[in-house]
Protein backbone atom coordinates (compact mmCIF):
# COMPACT_ATOMS: atom_id res chain seq x y z
CA UNK A 1 0.00 0.00 0.00
CA UNK A 2 1.19 3.51 -0.81
CA UNK A 3 0.72 6.65 1.28
CA UNK A 4 1.35 10.03 -0.35
CA UNK A 5 1.69 12.69 2.35
CA UNK A 6 1.34 16.39 1.51
CA UNK A 7 3.02 18.25 4.35
CA UNK A 8 5.02 21.33 5.29
CA UNK A 9 7.12 19.27 7.71
CA UNK A 10 8.20 15.94 6.15
CA UNK A 11 10.89 15.53 8.81
CA UNK A 12 8.15 14.94 11.39
CA UNK A 13 7.45 11.53 9.84
CA UNK A 14 10.79 10.04 10.86
CA UNK A 15 9.18 8.06 13.77
CA UNK A 16 7.03 5.98 11.41
CA UNK A 17 10.19 4.42 9.97
CA UNK A 18 10.71 2.34 13.11
CA UNK A 19 9.23 -0.76 14.74
CA UNK A 20 6.59 -2.79 12.84
CA UNK A 21 5.96 -0.15 10.18
CA UNK A 22 9.70 0.24 9.66
CA UNK A 23 9.97 -3.48 8.91
CA UNK A 24 7.06 -3.25 6.47
CA UNK A 25 8.79 -0.34 4.71
CA UNK A 26 12.00 -2.36 4.33
CA UNK A 27 10.02 -5.27 2.87
CA UNK A 28 8.25 -2.89 0.45
CA UNK A 29 4.87 -3.99 1.80
CA UNK A 30 4.02 -0.33 2.29
CA UNK A 31 5.43 2.89 0.85
CA UNK A 32 5.35 6.38 2.34
CA UNK A 33 5.93 9.13 -0.21
CA UNK A 34 6.54 12.47 1.54
CA UNK A 35 5.82 15.57 -0.54
CA UNK A 36 6.96 18.91 0.85
CA UNK A 37 4.31 21.48 -0.04
CA UNK A 38 6.88 24.23 0.42
CA UNK A 39 8.84 22.90 -2.58
CA UNK A 40 6.02 24.15 -4.82
CA UNK A 41 6.06 27.72 -3.61
CA UNK A 42 6.93 30.27 -6.29
CA UNK A 43 8.03 32.75 -3.63
CA UNK A 44 11.80 33.16 -3.31
CA UNK A 45 11.48 32.70 0.45
CA UNK A 46 9.35 29.55 -0.03
CA UNK A 47 6.38 31.22 1.64
CA UNK A 48 3.20 29.14 1.39
CA UNK A 49 0.67 31.16 3.40
CA UNK A 50 -1.00 34.56 3.40
CA UNK A 51 -3.43 36.64 5.47
CA UNK A 52 -7.09 35.58 5.40
CA UNK A 53 -9.59 37.52 3.32
CA UNK A 54 -12.11 39.20 5.63
CA UNK A 55 -9.52 39.67 8.35
CA UNK A 56 -8.82 37.60 11.42
CA UNK A 57 -5.90 36.07 13.27
CA UNK A 58 -3.35 33.73 11.78
CA UNK A 59 -2.38 32.76 8.26
CA UNK A 60 -4.00 30.53 5.64
CA UNK A 61 -2.16 28.15 3.30
CA UNK A 62 -2.49 29.23 -0.33
CA UNK A 63 -4.55 27.06 -2.70
CA UNK A 64 -2.17 27.24 -5.68
CA UNK A 65 0.79 25.84 -3.73
CA UNK A 66 -1.25 22.92 -2.38
CA UNK A 67 -2.73 22.22 -5.81
CA UNK A 68 0.67 22.14 -7.51
CA UNK A 69 1.95 19.73 -4.83
CA UNK A 70 -1.11 17.55 -5.39
CA UNK A 71 -0.63 17.52 -9.16
CA UNK A 72 2.95 16.27 -8.72
CA UNK A 73 1.63 12.91 -7.47
CA UNK A 74 1.75 10.34 -10.25
CA UNK A 75 -0.89 7.98 -8.95
CA UNK A 76 -3.94 6.84 -10.96
CA UNK A 77 -5.84 5.71 -7.83
CA UNK A 78 -5.54 8.94 -5.88
CA UNK A 79 -7.92 9.38 -2.95
CA UNK A 80 -7.27 12.46 -0.82
CA UNK A 81 -7.89 12.51 2.92
CA UNK A 82 -7.66 15.88 4.67
CA UNK A 83 -6.74 15.60 8.35
CA UNK A 84 -9.06 18.11 10.00
CA UNK A 85 -10.89 18.59 13.34
CA UNK A 86 -14.02 19.13 11.21
CA UNK A 87 -13.83 15.64 9.71
CA UNK A 88 -15.55 12.39 10.65
CA UNK A 89 -14.05 10.85 13.77
CA UNK A 90 -11.70 7.98 12.97
CA UNK A 91 -12.79 4.53 14.15
CA UNK A 92 -11.80 0.93 13.49
CA UNK A 93 -14.45 0.42 10.82
CA UNK A 94 -13.11 3.40 8.87
CA UNK A 95 -9.53 2.12 9.30
CA UNK A 96 -10.49 -1.23 7.79
CA UNK A 97 -12.26 0.55 4.94
CA UNK A 98 -9.17 2.64 4.14
CA UNK A 99 -6.90 -0.41 4.30
CA UNK A 100 -8.63 -1.81 1.21
CA UNK A 101 -7.39 1.11 -0.91
CA UNK A 102 -4.31 0.68 -3.10
CA UNK A 103 -3.11 4.15 -2.13
CA UNK A 104 -4.14 7.14 -0.04
CA UNK A 105 -3.02 10.75 -0.18
CA UNK A 106 -3.00 12.49 3.19
CA UNK A 107 -3.18 16.29 3.27
CA UNK A 108 -1.80 17.89 6.44
CA UNK A 109 -3.03 21.37 7.29
CA UNK A 110 -1.30 24.03 9.40
CA UNK A 111 -1.78 27.55 10.76
CA UNK A 112 -5.44 28.65 10.37
CA UNK A 113 -6.03 26.01 7.72
CA UNK A 114 -6.00 25.69 3.92
CA UNK A 115 -7.89 27.82 1.40
CA UNK A 116 -11.32 26.23 0.99
CA UNK A 117 -11.19 26.35 -2.81
CA UNK A 118 -8.44 23.77 -3.12
CA UNK A 119 -10.07 21.58 -0.46
CA UNK A 120 -13.29 21.58 -2.49
CA UNK A 121 -11.32 20.67 -5.59
CA UNK A 122 -9.12 17.78 -4.42
CA UNK A 123 -10.34 16.38 -1.07
CA UNK A 124 -12.48 13.22 -1.06
CA UNK A 125 -12.91 12.90 2.70
CA UNK A 126 -12.04 14.73 5.93
CA UNK A 127 -10.93 12.74 8.98
CA UNK A 128 -10.46 13.78 12.61
CA UNK A 129 -8.71 11.72 15.28
CA UNK A 130 -10.72 13.35 18.08
CA UNK A 131 -12.63 16.38 19.26
CA UNK A 132 -9.63 18.58 19.97
CA UNK A 133 -7.32 20.81 17.93
CA UNK A 134 -3.64 20.13 17.23
CA UNK A 135 -0.99 22.42 15.76
CA UNK A 136 -1.04 20.58 12.44
CA UNK A 137 -2.15 17.50 10.53
CA UNK A 138 1.13 15.58 10.70
CA UNK A 139 0.47 13.72 13.96
CA UNK A 140 -3.08 12.73 12.89
CA UNK A 141 -1.63 11.54 9.56
CA UNK A 142 0.86 9.35 11.41
CA UNK A 143 -1.95 7.94 13.56
CA UNK A 144 -3.91 7.12 10.42
CA UNK A 145 -0.91 5.50 8.71
CA UNK A 146 -0.14 3.38 11.77
CA UNK A 147 -3.74 2.23 12.18
CA UNK A 148 -4.19 1.37 8.50
CA UNK A 149 -0.84 -0.40 8.08
CA UNK A 150 -1.79 -2.97 10.68
CA UNK A 151 -4.51 -4.21 8.31
CA UNK A 152 -2.24 -4.44 5.27
CA UNK A 153 -1.48 -8.12 4.55
CA UNK A 154 2.00 -9.09 5.68
CA UNK A 155 2.48 -6.31 8.24
CA UNK A 156 1.04 -8.16 11.25
CA UNK A 157 0.06 -11.81 11.76
CA UNK A 158 -3.64 -12.45 11.13
CA UNK A 159 -4.10 -14.13 14.53
CA UNK A 160 -2.94 -10.99 16.35
CA UNK A 161 -5.51 -8.88 14.50
CA UNK A 162 -8.44 -11.08 15.50
CA UNK A 163 -7.92 -10.64 19.24
CA UNK A 164 -7.29 -6.90 19.43
CA UNK A 165 -9.45 -4.18 20.94
CA UNK A 166 -12.33 -3.14 18.65
CA UNK A 167 -11.75 -6.11 16.29
CA UNK A 168 -15.05 -7.65 17.46
CA UNK A 169 -16.61 -4.50 18.89
CA UNK A 170 -15.07 -5.14 22.33
CA UNK A 171 -11.93 -4.09 24.18
CA UNK A 172 -9.18 -6.67 24.47
CA UNK A 173 -8.94 -9.02 27.46
CA UNK A 174 -6.03 -8.47 29.95
CA UNK A 175 -2.63 -9.93 29.09
CA UNK A 176 -0.07 -11.54 31.40
CA UNK A 177 3.47 -12.90 31.10
CA UNK A 178 6.34 -14.07 33.35
CA UNK A 179 7.01 -13.90 36.25
CA UNK A 180 4.05 -15.95 37.42
CA UNK A 181 4.03 -13.97 40.68
CA UNK A 182 4.73 -10.21 40.70
CA UNK A 183 4.60 -8.23 43.95
CA UNK A 184 2.50 -11.05 45.50
CA UNK A 185 0.04 -10.78 42.62
CA UNK A 186 -0.40 -14.08 40.77
CA UNK A 187 -1.36 -14.68 37.15
CA UNK A 188 -4.99 -15.94 36.90
CA UNK A 189 -4.98 -19.70 37.45
CA UNK A 190 -7.02 -20.36 34.30
CA UNK A 191 -4.19 -19.08 32.07
CA UNK A 192 -1.71 -21.70 33.33
CA UNK A 193 -4.25 -24.54 33.35
CA UNK A 194 -3.50 -25.66 29.79
CA UNK A 195 -7.25 -25.96 29.10
CA UNK A 196 -7.56 -23.91 25.91
CA UNK A 197 -11.35 -24.05 25.65
CA UNK A 198 -11.73 -22.65 29.16
CA UNK A 199 -9.04 -20.05 28.49
CA UNK A 200 -10.91 -18.84 25.39
CA UNK A 201 -14.14 -18.65 27.37
CA UNK A 202 -12.43 -16.68 30.18
CA UNK A 203 -10.90 -14.24 27.70
CA UNK A 204 -14.27 -13.55 26.06
CA UNK A 205 -15.88 -12.98 29.46
CA UNK A 206 -13.05 -10.62 30.46
CA UNK A 207 -13.37 -8.71 27.18
CA UNK A 208 -17.06 -8.11 27.86
CA UNK A 209 -16.42 -7.20 31.52
CA UNK A 210 -13.69 -4.69 30.68
CA UNK A 211 -15.71 -3.15 27.86
CA UNK A 212 -18.69 -2.66 30.19
CA UNK A 213 -16.45 -0.86 32.70
CA UNK A 214 -14.26 1.24 30.36
CA UNK A 215 -16.39 1.72 27.24
CA UNK A 216 -20.03 0.92 28.01
CA UNK A 217 -20.99 2.86 24.87
CA UNK A 218 -19.58 0.00 22.78
CA UNK A 219 -21.88 -2.50 24.52
CA UNK A 220 -24.92 -0.25 24.08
Amino acid sequence: MRFNVLTLFPEMFEPVKYSIIGKALKKNIIEINLINIRDFSKDKHKKVDDTPYGGGAGMVIRPDVVYDAYKSIKDPNIKVIYLSPQGKTLNQKKVEEFSKEQSLTLLCGHYEGIDQRVLDKIVDEEISIGDYVLTGGEIPAMVLIDAICRYVPGVIANESMKEESFSEGLLEYPQYTRPEVFEEDRVPEILISGHHENIDKWRKQEAVRITKIKRPDLIN
